[in-house]
């Protein structure tokens, strides 16, 4: 998961966990593993084809990397070193993660390494977690694609110390990732470019406006593609149609910035009358949520969001400004089109939402809902969305052999990471999900559901088409 802030941190060297330096010190043999008769283990992969090269140098016995950060990455000890094994850092101890878990995909999220590798939830990173360091390999390139993923796939399959649980193949990717700064979105053929703002976030304030735009379209249209970029301070971005049934007078006055709230915070104005008007938001639907700054969101080959002629898009912005200096709110939005000919299938998009939200003041809450599909459908990507108490969110499969199965789990709410499924994942009619969040309500007063990031919110979206 992309974040708040693309600003690398001071140098903290108290909680350094890898580095970028290059040769290794311990003598291990640093030859590649991915040709020979035998296939290495997928660990032993990572430590002689990743660490060797990236890590050891510097996390070797006695240099002061190491004593700073108590980790050795040598051969003999690296992999005691990391399973389970609490990390250095205070703030990441505190935070309940361990430098490498062994829990699968629930573990993901509670690894130390992975956060300090993740070079594309960055953002998330330095905005999030101040006091957790520097993304590694420090002063150095990020970790390639190849090398992430292939790590990734370890920490899912639970980490082993034997076995291979991820192919070496992976390791042929060899693009790493580059910062992009903000810049508005080209225009490209075959594309809508929608744009909203610059407009002003006042420092301390949460602004949450809505826009909406006709396209104007006389036939319909098939999306396949998202692209957008948004200016740092964003909590959301929210692109919604409304279906046919909307009512005329419900259809909000096109190009105007809608705000949620006044300057002060409030929903209705002097005479008690709604700034915004609610019933709006009974109609909208959405197509499209980003939470970073930038998302590129192709759907499978064929695959497509359709917006029938005549359709208008109601784009919502959330900015929180925690800075004392104004900010500027503004969104680049990139609607890439598939001819009909090429649509095999139209994606459609689900909340599953519990607006029966009760968090006592001071404790920490668990609320679970289940909900039933009523047709097979193919789940292409799930995120869910939350307000800031949330600590844990998950989503399992209910009902059929696959009852139970965890399919989904976040512990971030602000910039939760989409989880996308290739191929995409098979639910039938009659299973359905189980999505569970807990809270710490850690304020004096019960928290309620609620728009603003002052109550909170429990769903989960996901693309999903039926065959």
């Amino acid at each position: 998961m992309i974040r708040t802030s693309f600003l690398f941190l001071a140098f903290a060297w108290m909680s350094l966990l890898l580095s970028g330096c290059s040769s290794d010190p311990s003598g291990s043999d640093q030859s590649s593993t991915l040709s020979g008769p035998e296939q290495l283990s997928t660990w032993a992969v990572i430590q002689h084809d990743i660490f060797a090269s990236n890590c050891v140098s510097c996390h070797s016995e006695g240099t002061s990397f190491a004593r700073q950060s108590s980790l050795v990455l040598t051969s003999e000890v690296a992999y005691s070193q990391l399973i389970n094994a609490s990390p250095h850092n205070p703030a990441a101890a505190a935070s309940g993660l361990v430098r490498v878990s062994d829990q699968g995909l629930a573990g993901l999220e509670k690894s130390y390494l992975w956060e300090k590798i993740n070079v594309y939830d960055q953002e998330h990173f330095y905005a999030d977690h101040a006091n957790f360091g520097e993304i590694m390999p420090l002063g150095n390139q990020p970790l390639t694609n190849g090398e992430l993923e292939f790590i990734r796939r370890w920490i899912i399959a639970g980490a082993p110390e034997e076995g291979v649980v991820a192919d070496v193949a992976l390791l042929q990717d060899k693009e790493r990732y580059e910062l992009p700064p903000f810049t508005p979105l080209a225009q490209t053929a075959g594309a809508i470019q929608l744009h909203v703002g610059p407009y002003v976030v006042a420092p301390h304030f949460e602004r949450e406006t809505y826009y909406y735009i006709p396209l104007d379209n006389g036939q319909d249209l098939y999306v396949n593609r998202f692209e957008i970029s948004m200016q740092k301070g964003s909590h959301h971005f929210i692109m919604n149609w409304f279906p046919d049934y909307t009512p005329a007078d419900v259809l909000p006055q096109p190009e105007i910035i809608r705000d949620l709230r006044d300057e002060e915070g409030n929903y209705q104005d002097a005479d008690g009358f709604d700034i915004f008007d609610f019933r709006i938001m009974q109609y909208q639907t959405p197509i499209v949520i980003a939470q970073s700054s930038r998302l590129d969101f192709s759907l499978p080959p064929g695959v497509a969001v359709h917006l029938p002629a005549g359709t208008g898009l109601d784009l919502n912005s959330h900015y929180a400004n925690t800075s004392d200096q104004a900010i500027d709110a503004e969104v680049y939005a990139n609607l890439h089109l598939l001819e009909l000919s090429q649509v095999e299938h139209v994606a459609e998009i689900f909340a599953l939402s519990n607006f029966d939200i009760e968090l006592p003041a001071g404790k920490v809450t668990t609320l679970v809902k289940e909900f039933i599909f009523k047709e097979d459908r193919q789940i292409i990507q799930l995120v869910s969305h939350t307000h800031e108490r949330m600590t844990e969110f998950t989503a399992e499969i209910t009902g059929g052999s696959q009852d139970g199965e965890l399919i989904y789990i976040s512990y971030d709410w602000e910039h939760p990471a989409p989880l996308r499924f290739d191929p995409p994942l098979s639910v039938t009619a009659g299973q359905g999900m189980r999505i569970r969040a807990t809270y710490d309500n850690q304020t004096d007063r019960d928290l309620l559901f609620g728009f603003t990031r002052a109550e909170e919110m429990m769903i989960l979206y996901g693309y999903y088409y039926t065959d």
